[in-house]
């Protein structure tokens, strides 16, 4: 294995910050991102993908192969949900286990956008269509999970209310932003998008690496608790991010041999939703633990794709 590519995402200064969040908590420190702001940043850093993966695919011509990418990873976000669910039934209920499953079935907008910058490191860029792709997957994963629920509950008092959690995965904040902003930069001009390039491109590092921080502190706040759940939980959340990216890696193969592509797929296979899942679980399965599928998708899943995922995901891409 090429520990270059290892040691150069260890010592990345966007996830130093990350790591500087997680120690602020183990020393109790009072450093933290005030709310508003960490909300504008994370609005933020979807506006610009949304917008750059806008602008790279009004220079795209839709073909076969765009198409079957697409499908491809709807295909994941309905596939992963399906078979974490019964791993998970053997140790969690009914509730925690579709809730678990269609976080790890949806993907992660911030995980993604590291992702980008991990590609920008390796002189590569991504494609606009991609930037679709991954909104297509956040609704999928979501829907399946809660049928899975509703097939598996006995309890007829906690049926689940269909009409909303599916009104909710479509309009969900994140989804509409990165989708608008994609549309929103399709349309746009070269000369147009100029005007904006300062905001969208030249900030983009500096508010990620901030961002991060606060990722780190809101980790290092919820990993604590976590512990107390026991140990099948975590191992799940450090063990399946790294099997799915893995398979879908080696996989994404049959619908692209773009490495910068295929890449972005494992990560998006390997990520877990912590913000579009959750919002919509509160709806509609209040009985799924919150301290559980949070923290297994932030402070475990998240971290360990930033570090050792992206280094493997990367090296499975460029030699398979």
């Amino acid at each position: 294995m090429n520990f270059n590519l290892l040691i150069e995402n260890i010592t990345n200064p966007a996830l130093l910050f990350f790591v500087l969040g997680i120690i602020a908590v183990v020393l109790k420190s009072d450093l933290e991102i005030p709310a508003n702001s960490s909300k504008f940043i994370s609005l933020y850093l979807l506006f610009a993908i949304g917008f750059k993966g806008g602008q790279e695919l009004s220079n795209e011509k839709f073909t076969l192969e765009i198409a079957w990418s697409m499908l491809f990873g709807i295909s994941i976000s309905i596939l992963i949900p399906l078979y974490t669910f019964f791993i998970l039934r053997r140790k969690l209920s009914v509730f925690d286990s579709g809730a678990i499953a269609a976080a790890y079935g949806s993907v992660s907008a911030v995980t993604f956008v590291t992702a980008v910058s991990y590609l920008e490191s390796q002189q590569m860029a991504l494609h606009g269509h991609m930037v679709a792709i991954m909104a297509l997957m956040e609704s999928p994963a979501i829907i399946v999970g809660l049928i899975l629920i509703s097939l598996y509950n006995k309890e007829e008092t906690n049926q689940i209310k269909k009409r909303e959690v599916l009104k909710h995965s479509f309009t969900n904040g994140s989804v509409l932003l990165i989708l608008g902003s994609l549309i929103i930069g399709l349309l746009a001009s070269a000369k147009q998008a100029e005007g904006i390039k300062p905001f969208t491109n030249d900030l983009f590092k500096g508010f990620l690496a901030i961002f991060l921080l606060d990722m780190g502190i809101t980790s290092g706040r919820k990993l604590k608790s976590f512990f107390s759940f026991g140990w099948f939980p975590f191992l799940f959340a450090l063990l399946i991010p790294l099997i799915n990216g893995s398979i879908f890696a080696i996989l994404s193969s049959i619908v692209t041999h773009d490495v910068a592509n295929r890449f972005v797929f494992a990560i998006l296979a390997a990520s877990a939703s912590y913000i579009a899942v959750p919002a919509a679980m509160k709806i509609t399965v209040p009985k799924a633990n919150p301290g559980l599928y949070l923290p297994m998708a932030l402070a475990v899943s998240f971290p360990i794709n930033i570090t050792i995922g992206m280094p493997l995901y990367f090296l499975i891409v460029q030699n398979s």
